[in-house]
């Protein structure tokens, strides 16, 4: 495949369509973000057009971190650095630096495409790790995969997640039924959105926050990282099933975010509350994610990518309550 980056092209960057069955998904190059996602022509995901700067990170790929890290600033081996800070308002380094790279398309099939992002050696993330952004399209959804591999001579610090918003139909969050299976949630910081201490889900914030049991959104804020998560299968703490998040409209069909907990044990999710009209309440963010907040300063789960090591992580989404 040539690519010809001198001609005008979509400000998200080039554009790969990729179908399989009733599902179809466009991917945009510009951090290889999922632009779209439908089942049967439903929007799955909150998209966003082609000829458009991507809106609240939707559908990008978040790496070497997700999330924040407070005041841009870390120690890792006991050397401390110093990364841009893109959240000016909290004094963060907010989603990596995977966000708005334009990735390398590197292969592509009707129903599969590959992404590809070298991090550049820089200040602030001194290493040099290869990440790939994969989507592929099946019976089942798409399921969606990022392999980094440290090519450098020394260990990299490392974390990943997606920022897709999930819909569940028409209408807004308010008006959808949501689970997500997690028995403990990250208490942060009011102005900085930055980690205090985990919480038991029943217990903080009077337990507005805990959809172990679906239930409506309703009015209910989230901006919090999710953690205790349990699996499908058996009900009971993390050990052998998949963590399933379903977003379902009053009619019983919706979306579900599938993940194995063991690889994933962060999730964040968002109900992306905004002042624009267009983009308020318009989706729920759902992030897992290999770490929590601000991971490069307290280490929680956080991946040490050795030199010549490969991580691999991967989540689904898919179609609930309509005939494949």
């Amino acid at each position: 495949m040539v690519h010809d980056r001198s001609s005008r092209r979509p400000l998200s960057g080039e554009q790969v369509t990729i179908a399989h069955g009733r599902y179809r998904a466009d991917i945009a190059t510009v951090g290889a973000s999922l632009r779209t996602l439908t089942f049967a022509g439903r929007d799955l995901i909150a998209p966003f057009d082609a000829d458009r700067v991507r809106p609240v990170y939707r559908g990008a790929t978040l790496v070497p971190w997700p999330n924040r890290i407070a005041s841009g600033r870390y120690v890792y081996h006991g050397r401390p650095h110093q990364l841009p800070v893109n959240e000016a308002e909290r004094a963060t380094a907010l989603h990596g630096l995977g966000i708005w790279a334009d990735w390398t398309v590197v292969s592509v099939t009707p129903s599969e495409a590959t992404l590809e992002y070298r991090i550049p050696a820089q200040e602030g993330y001194p290493f040099d790790v290869l990440v790939r952004s994969s989507f592929a399209l099946a019976d089942d959804g798409l399921r969606w995969a990022v392999t980094a591999a440290n090519l450098g001579d020394v260990a990299a610090p490392f974390g990943v997640a997606s920022h897709a918003y999930l819909v569940a139909g028409s209408g807004v969050v308010d008006d959808w039924t949501v689970s997500i299976p997690a028995g403990e949630v990250l208490e942060v910081t009011e102005d900085r959105l930055l980690p205090v201490a985990v919480r038991d889900v029943a217990g903080f914030a009077g337990g507005s926050l805990d959809f172990r049991s679906p239930r409506l959104l309703g009015e209910t804020f989230i901006d919090h990282a999710y953690t205790g998560l349990t699996a499908e299968t058996s009900g009971s703490a993390v050990a052998d099933g998949e963590c399933r998040v379903e977003l379902r409209s009053a009619d019983g069909s919706g979306t579900a975010m599938v993940w194995d907990p063991v690889a994933l044990p962060w999730l964040q999710a968002h109900t992306g509350d905004r002042p624009e009209p267009e983009l308020h309440r318009s989706g729920l963010a759902v992030e897992p994610m290999s770490c929590p907040p601000d991971a490069f300063n307290s280490g929680t789960d956080l991946v040490t990518l050795e030199p010549g090591r490969r991580y691999h992580v991967s989540w689904r989404i898919c179609a609930l309550g309509e005939a494949r």
